[in-house]
């Protein structure tokens, strides 16, 4: 099995980002419970890394 790359890890936070946020009650775009902020996090972490990959990449910064 191979390990997903990381863009798919970073679209796959997308996602679960925005199925937590259309199912939770307490989430808004200025408001998070504690699983949502978790998420968001781990989205924020995945999206930082993807952008610097791809400034890396191609020679820009």
């Amino acid at each position: 099995m191979t390990k997903p790359s990381l863009y798919g890890r970073y679209m796959g936070a997308a996602a679960a980002v925005r199925e937590h946020e259309a199912s939770c009650a307490t989430c808004s775009r200025d408001r998070r419970c504690a699983a949502g902020r978790r998420l968001f996090g781990v989205l924020e972490r995945l999206q930082d890394a993807y952008f610097t990959h791809q400034r890396r990449t191609r020679g820009t910064s």
